[in-house]
């Protein structure tokens, strides 16, 4: 039997918001995929598999809600492990898409490992972090870096190093949402900036290629920075109010590439103009808002956690993407959530709300 209180302690706003971008993004991709009709090919393509794997998304939803969060704390190592026996298993069995080997192929259907593994690296962290409130000394910083590192590495070998800095960004705002020792946020200072350099050795060429085309796109514009240049030009033509549904030049006409999955916010810029992008970035800040009032709402250290992590993982993808769009940021393939075309991403983002939602339902029923 369906508890009653938990379902009016269901955050509505999160759903609503959320219907309000899936729709969004199926839309768009509808849009973004028509000129396959031209092809003789099927116009199904894209929109009616992310209907699918949205669907999935929901029903996966669901079942996240209806058990008890906290016994994700007993199952919080198992989850990790399996989520990186996936990855390792990319290496063996992977298959290879634009020269990165991300895939998993299970015979009817294909899912990438490293959107799991975010899940997992979470939920775990979140478990840690939780046993103490204080802020993180030497020793427990190590412990949470160790769980950060193995994922980060191993999804940036695949190469995919759009993924490989969202586990790292998200797991390192939920390090310092917890708290740092002051003596080693000095240290942190201090031996960060020299060993940043570092990291320009272990990039690939291509990677290189991508920041040097971002400092300067117009170098080589119908190579390297051709993404951009015409990621911008649609988002500009767009105007205020935009050329309308399915009606835009960039994308229509195939001057716009990836127009379905990383620059998927370039063909909804286009058709819906200015004033279609601030409503949907104002939709995202209530979601966004509303994902962070849950963690503070939240009863328990280890609920409060989830939720930072779900926001972290969220804003930093829509930030991130959005720059890339704009030439703002590298192009480092981060998807748009909700937006872009993905079907292991948009189960893992309804998982990921599924998470909140399960808080906020359980926020009066045990007190901390």
């Amino acid at each position: 039997m369906i508890d009653r209180q938990l379902v009016l302690h269901i955050n509505w706003y999160i759903l609503a918001m959320v219907a309000l971008l899936f729709a969004a993004g199926v839309l768009n991709l509808y849009s973004a995929s028509a000129f396959r009709m031209g092809e003789g090919t099927t116009l199904n393509n894209f929109y009616s598999r992310q209907l699918v794997w949205g669907g999935a998304g929901f029903l996966a939803m669901l079942v996240v809600m209806s058990f008890d969060y906290r016994h994700l704390k007993v199952m919080s190592w198992y989850i990790y492990a399996v989520s990186l026996i996936l990855l390792a298993c990319v290496f063996f069995w992977g298959v290879s898409i634009y020269g990165a080997q991300r895939w998993l192929h299970l015979g009817f259907v294909s899912f990438q490992p490293s959107e799991l593994v975010k899940l997992g690296a979470l939920i775990l962290t979140a478990h840690i972090l939780s046993r103490d409130e204080h802020p993180l000394q030497l020793k427990d910083l190590l412990k949470v870096l160790i769980i950060i590192i193995i994922p980060v590495i191993m999804v940036a070998r695949q190469p995919d190093l759009g993924s490989a800095l969202v586990i790292l960004f998200l797991l390192a705002g939920i390090v310092v949402y917890q708290g740092i020792d002051r003596k080693l946020v000095k240290a942190l200072l201090v031996l960060l900036p020299m060993i940043a350099p570092l990291f320009w050795f272990m990039l690939h060429d291509y990677q290189k290629t991508r920041l040097l085309s971002f400092l300067n796109p117009a170098q080589d514009p119908l190579g390297s920075g051709y993404h951009v240049i015409q990621s911008q030009i649609a988002v500009g033509s767009g105007g205020f109010w935009g050329k309308g549904f399915m009606e835009g030049t960039q994308s229509q006409l195939r001057f716009l590439p990836e127009k379905h999955t990383d620059f998927a916010f370039s063909v909804f810029s286009e058709e819906w103009g200015f004033l279609g992008a601030l409503i949907l970035l104002l939709v995202f800040c209530v979601f966004l808002y509303q994902v962070l009032s849950t963690s503070q709402q939240a009863k328990d250290r280890f609920g409060s956690l989830l939720c930072v992590g779900v926001f972290f993982y969220f804003f930093l993808q829509i930030m991130v993407n959005m720059g890339m769009v704009l030439g703002m940021l590298p192009v480092v393939g981060i998807p748009m959530p909700f937006i872009s075309y993905g079907g292991t991403s948009a189960l893992v983002n309804f998982i990921m709300v599924g998470l909140v939602l399960n808080v906020s339902m359980r926020r009066y029923m045990f007190k901390s």
